[in-house]
Parts: C-alpha cells; structure tokens; sequence
C-alpha cells in the first residue's frame, strides 16, 4: 500500500510542489532582501524565512508537532543545536521554532537562487568549510549578531545522518558559547528522514516532531572541560531520537 500511495504522490510532487519551492523561494528570497533594506534583518527573516518555510511545510504536506516551548525565554539570545537528518529540518526550524535566529551555512548555499541573496541580506553567517581561518573570522563577526534575543543555530554534526543515527559534534557551537556565556538550547528532530531521506528526491508527507529542550547553562564548563558540554548535549538529543524510534 505504502508504494502505491508512494507512485500516486508523484505527479504533485514534480508538477506542484517542486514548482512552488522553486517559485516560494526567489520570491520570499527577494521579498526578505528588500525588507531587510527597507525595514530590519529580523521582520525580513520572519517573513522571507519562516512565512516560506510554514508555506513549504504545509503544501508537502507535513505536519509538525513542537513540544518545549516553555523552555526558551524569547528576551535571551542561545546557541541553538539541532540534529540533521534531512533537508526539511531547516524547514521544520526556520518555520516552528519561532524565535529570531541566524544560520550557520556552508558557503556553497550563498550561489543557489533565491536563497542565497535572502540570506545574506537577513545576516546569516556563510562559512567555507575548507578555509579554516575565513570560517574562523566568519564565526567571529556573527558574534556581533547574537544579541538582544538573536540566537544562532548550529547542526553540529556538520552534515546530515543517512541512517537518522546523531554522529559526533563537532566543536564550534560551544566553542561559540563558552566565548559568549550564552545557554545551549538542544532541539530534537524526530521524522524528517522518513519525509525527505538523505540524498534523495524520494519526498512524501508525513509527520514531524520538534522538541526543544531545557536550556543547558555553560557556566561550569570551559575550553579545558568542553568534551564534558558537548557529551551532556549529544546525550539528551541521542535519548529522545532513541525514543522517536520505540
């Protein structure tokens, strides 16, 4: 049943959705670089960001379950980490999460239409991840960014999970917080792989669950005892997609 339901998906994956990502993305593309001249990064990045992002959730359609919004205050500004298992985290993020945030992106994004002009102009941060030291300077001045409630949001694993299993983080995110004092907040994402696997076009509807997690505080930690944050954080995101997997 799942395959035929699969093969009846097909024309209005390849005759409406992907036209309408394609066509959603250069208009909100340019409708948040004109607002962020016109007005400020953050009303662009609402409107060119998470308004595109809720539009391509909702024509898939998926539909997206968040849990924990207790957990964030919106006047403190975080290091955001989430897992990455397919493409429509990002959509999944940048439309339920529902505070003002900046990316981190791999420069290749800057070149694609639409998306890339939009995000520049709202301030996300583009890093070349085979130039260690203009990544480097890149991260340094989105520093200046991550006030007043702006948070930043890493995928610290640095690529997506084929298999939805969390692989190792890598440093930066809480490099970045130990250098600001800000919280980590962990967010789970439990079901994308399922909708969008990795490396594939194989898209189909289906259910999303986002969990955002307590804060974890980065007083007691330092450079010497990093190992230690990036351990606790991987433990709480590893258990619930354990659980996503019951």
């Amino acid at each position: 049943m799942k395959k035929i339901l699969h093969l009846l998906y097909q024309p209005y994956k390849w005759l409406v959705y992907i036209p309408f990502f394609g066509i959603s993305t250069l208009i909100f593309g340019a409708i948040a670089a004109i607002l962020a001249f016109l007005i400020n990064a953050r009303v662009a990045s609402y409107i060119g960001g998470a308004i595109w992002a809720r539009l391509n959730i909702w024509m898939v359609p998926i539909f997206v379950t968040v849990s924990g919004r207790e957990n964030i205050d919106i006047k403190q500004s975080y290091v955001v980490i989430a897992n990455h298992q397919s493409a429509f985290d990002i959509f999944v993020l940048y439309g339920f999460l529902d505070i003002d945030f900046k990316w981190v992106m791999k420069q290749e994004l800057r070149k694609l239409p639409g998306i890339g002009i939009g995000c520049e102009k709202v301030g996300h941060i583009f890093i070349d991840r085979f130039d260690h030291e203009s990544a480097l300077k890149a991260l340094s001045t989105a520093k200046e960014k991550i006030v007043n409630g702006t948070s930043i949001i890493f995928f610290p694993e640095g690529t997506r999970s084929s298999d939805g299993i969390i692989r190792d983080f890598k440093k930066g995110a809480f490099k970045m917080a130990l250098d600001l004092d800000l919280p980590i907040l962990p967010v789970t994402i439990i079901g994308t792989k399922e909708i969008l696997p990795n490396k594939t076009l194989n898209l189909f509807p289906g259910k999303a669950l986002m969990k955002i997690h307590e804060p974890i505080s980065v007083k007691d930690y330092s450079d010497e005892n990093i190992n230690e944050l990036i351990k606790k954080a991987r433990e709480i995101m590893v258990k619930d997609i354990s659980k996503g997997k019951n």
